[in-house]
């Protein structure tokens, strides 16, 4: 491999550049909704469409960008999906209108190719810096999430839609890191199989669609029931086009595939409560305890510092990832992160009467996110030949978008159900919710009992990193 921009350090200096630009804009935009929804004239409804929206284009896009990278070049498609994000994000700030905002919202959806597309470059260029690789990506877009969403913040502060032009910096550097990346020197091949594509796209909506409206809807009336009947009928008959292909979309042999389901399982499990709750927490920190009983009656800034600093615990969890994988093995990792994140939500049961013991219990879970968001992206990598490796880590991608929706939807239908006449939730429903996020955190660690490590290529050994090795599942 040449020197320069495709030597290993600087290949991931340059794809850091990438993801803290997919950082910022997962971040940036939630805070500013309602001060950018007074200034253009959209209100509540309208700023939930547009979450909505937001959604929806990562549901349909993550496995669709992926599986094109699989055919027609990892780094072609990345300057595709950086170019999205990067046009998306200058329309939105350039001329914030209602009509924009929705456009732009659904082009920066994007962001989701971002990780498998480089997760396949990095495993074809970089094989020896796989798992560490993979942990400083995670660690930077945890930063930048949180990062922007204060720079955001206090840009509008001046002017509501100041904050809208924090991405566009790091969209035009992004640009530019994607233009120095070097190709995947994977075999591509393969054709795109519309039916199938269609099929998908219309099934994630459906899916997307209830899980995000259930509760506006009502989770038994009859739009909820029959978008979920439809959803589960769509995605039936799309893998059933799938098996009968000579070209599938996605082969769903590798949903069966024994690893890659354990670890796509456990990304579900750790993403229902680590993501999930995030919205519930912003919730209680802010809630004021003379009104509610319950509560730390802080202001959005301070929720934004809280919201910093446990991104900081995941970076740092997600650096010390490949370290202890070596250590003691991809299971062991597997588990401790589930037992990990259910500490931090029991935590949370039994000690949030303090401000600073309820801090400790919501760190515990950011470390937590970080571990699991480094050891997943990069067994999905690894698990599956070099030819599947976008695919594979966008369906690793998919699972934690839902079990993040899926968490988002369970606890707001836990909150619905301790709502008091005041309009707050009772104190029994976060208990409730931080109960069931502990519980789906330990059947996470539990399913990684499962996983078997992945022997060394042509040995009967097993390989407990990739970096220690460099060669391909």
């Amino acid at each position: 491999m040449t020197r320069g921009i495709a030597s290993s350090r600087g290949l991931l200096a340059t794809m850091t550049v990438i993801v803290v630009c997919s950082g910022v804009v997962q971040g940036y935009l939630t805070p500013l909704l309602p001060k950018v929804g007074r200034h253009v004239g959209i209100g509540g409804v309208g700023q939930s469409n547009l979450y909505l929206l937001s959604q929806l284009a990562f549901a349909v896009m993550t496995p669709l960008l992926a599986r094109l990278g699989d055919i027609h070049g990892h780094r072609r498609l990345l300057r595709a999906c950086v170019a999205m994000v990067a046009g998306g994000s200058l329309l939105i700030a350039v001329w914030p209108t209602t009509a924009t905002l929705a456009v732009g919202v659904t082009l920066q959806g994007a962001v989701v190719g971002f990780f498998p597309l480089l997760a396949g470059i990095l495993r074809s260029r970089a094989p020896e810096r796989g798992r560490v690789g993979m942990s400083v990506l995670v660690g930077a877009l945890l930063i930048s999430i949180g990062v922007g969403g204060l720079v955001a913040g206090a840009l509008s502060e001046e002017h509501a839609v100041a904050g809208l032009w924090t991405a566009v910096p790091v969209g035009a550097l992004a640009v530019t890191a994607a233009l120095l990346l070097p190709d995947s020197a994977t075999a591509r091949g393969g054709n795109f199989n519309v039916k199938a594509a269609i099929l998908l796209t219309l099934g994630l909506v459906a899916l997307v669609l209830v899980l995000t409206q259930g509760d506006t809807w009502g989770w038994l009336s009859p739009d909820s029931l029959v978008t979920a009947v439809l959803a589960v009928s769509l995605l039936v008959v799309w893998v059933m086009v799938e098996h009968r292909s000579a070209h599938p979309l996605v082969d769903v042999r590798l949903l069966r595939a024994p690893r890659l389901a354990v670890v796509s399982a456990h990304t579900f499990c750790a993403a229902f409560g680590a993501i999930g709750f995030l919205g519930a927490n912003a919730v209680f920190l802010g809630s004021d305890p003379e009104a509610t009983g319950y509560g730390m009656g802080l202001g959005s800034q301070a929720i934004a510092f809280v919201s910093l600093a446990m991104v900081v615990a995941g970076c740092l969890g997600s650096t010390a990832t490949p370290r202890l994988s070596r250590r003691v093995g991809d299971r062991a990792v597997l588990c401790a992160v589930g037992v990990i994140g259910a500490t931090g939500f029991l935590s949370l049961i039994l000690f949030h009467d303090s401000l600073s013991r309820y801090l400790v219990g919501a760190l515990i879970v950011g470390l937590a996110t970080g571990m699991f968001e480094s050891i997943t992206r990069a067994l999905s990598a690894e698990v599956v030949a070099e030819t599947e490796t976008a695919l594979s880590v966008g369906l690793n991608e998919l699972a934690l978008s839902l079990g993040a929706a899926i968490g988002a939807a369970v606890i707001g239908g836990l909150f619905a159900g301790h709502r008091l006449r005041g309009g707050h939730i009772a104190l029994t429903g976060y208990l409730w919710c931080w109960g069931v996020c502990a519980g789906v955190a330990l059947l996470g660690g539990l399913l990684g009992l499962g996983f078997r490590p992945v022997p060394a290529a042509g040995t009967g050994q097993v390989r407990p990193s990739l970096a220690q090795s460099g060669e391909p599942a």
